[in-house]
């Protein structure tokens, strides 16, 4: 393990891996450890294990533990793991607690179950969240848990909580959370994600404010488009951005929005097409209609074409299979 910090080591493309259950439902730990693999050796920086493409709310607490201590053992220390932890404070904490003992380097604090809180209530869990592990924690801002600039002021003060992952997508709040932030310590290294669905869409307007890290769903399932977009962003390729996002992205965010649930199903439905098993979501979730996997196929194939050096792309383009409907 490398003494480097977390927030040291957040730096590149970043996966969040979907766990993978067998015919029976259950967990199938052989098929994530394959898939976890997988994305380390394309070229992830980090594994986000049981967070919201890995269906988080649909794990118990044993499965929970056993998932991300798989994705540790498969990491060996390569990139950190951070795993999810939600719900109210005391199963956010107990969640925190079975990530430090699978061996994760940090967490991502989803929002809290349910309730609609203050800004102080907020502030509250979180750092109750950060006082209760040796972990740090990246807090994820979305639905019912938004803050405003002074409350992110105060969580960047807190030991231990090093970063804001933004899911609500409201630039010019996140622009004035950043100023402010900035404002109170000019010096600080607190880190900010775009954790928006489909995050590549929205990418050139992250990176307007300085935001360059971000949680590719697409990686899951197609790592060589999602590392295209990734390299062209950060490089200042602009027309390589735009190239996929007009031919790949956008297309597949239009596609997304057909379905509740395709944020994780559709995930899945393309890791099965390109090759690995990992099984269906769980209820409340559904699978995509026949349709919609068809055009995401379609959509794989289109996209792959677009990478840069897309003779190797090609070959890639013929390991799409039709996903089981």
């Amino acid at each position: 393990m490398t003494s480097a910090s977390l927030a040291e080591r957040l730096d590149g493309l970043l996966f969040f891996p979907v766990t993978a259950y067998g015919p029976d439902g259950a967990l199938d730990l052989d098929a994530y450890r394959a898939h976890v693999r997988g994305g380390i050796e394309a070229g992830a920086a980090a594994v986000f294990a049981c967070c919201g493409t890995g269906e988080f709310h649909a794990l118990t607490p044993e499965e929970f533990r056993a998932t991300v201590a798989a994705a540790v053992e498969v990491a060996d220390g390569r990139v950190p793991v951070i795993a999810g932890a939600g719900y109210g404070t005391a199963l956010a904490i107990q969640y925190a607690k079975l990530a430090e003992e699978a061996g994760a380097d940090g967490l991502l604090a989803m929002p809290p179950y349910l309730v609609v809180a203050s800004q102080e209530g907020l502030l509250r869990h979180y750092t109750a969240l950060a006082g209760a592990t040796g972990l740090d924690v990246i807090v994820y801002q979305r639905d019912n848990a938004v803050f405003t600039p002074q409350t992110v002021v105060e969580l960047a003060k807190v030991p231990g909580i090093i970063g804001l992952k933004d899911g609500l997508g409201d630039l010019d709040l996140l622009q004035r959370i950043v100023s402010a932030v900035r404002a109170n310590d000019p010096e600080g290294k607190f880190l900010y994600f775009n954790g928006l669905p489909t995050a590549e869409l929205t990418g050139l307007a992250y990176r307007g404010i300085g935001v360059l890290l971000y949680s590719s769903a697409v990686f899951c399932f197609a790592p060589e488009i999602a590392l295209a977009f990734h390299k062209a962003l950060t490089t200042g390729d602009d027309a390589t951005c735009n190239a996929l996002l007009d031919g790949f992205y956008r297309p597949l965010v239009e596609l997304r929005n057909q379905g509740r649930g395709y944020a994780v199903s559709l995930v899945k439905a393309g890791v099965r097409m390109r090759g690995l098993d990992v099984g269906e979501v769980r209820p409340p979730l559904s699978e995509p209609s026949p349709a919609h996997v068809k055009e995401l196929a379609e959509l794989i194939e289109r996209g792959l074409a677009l990478v840069p050096g897309a003779n190797a792309a090609t070959g890639a383009a013929a390991t799409v299979a039709d996903d089981r409907v």
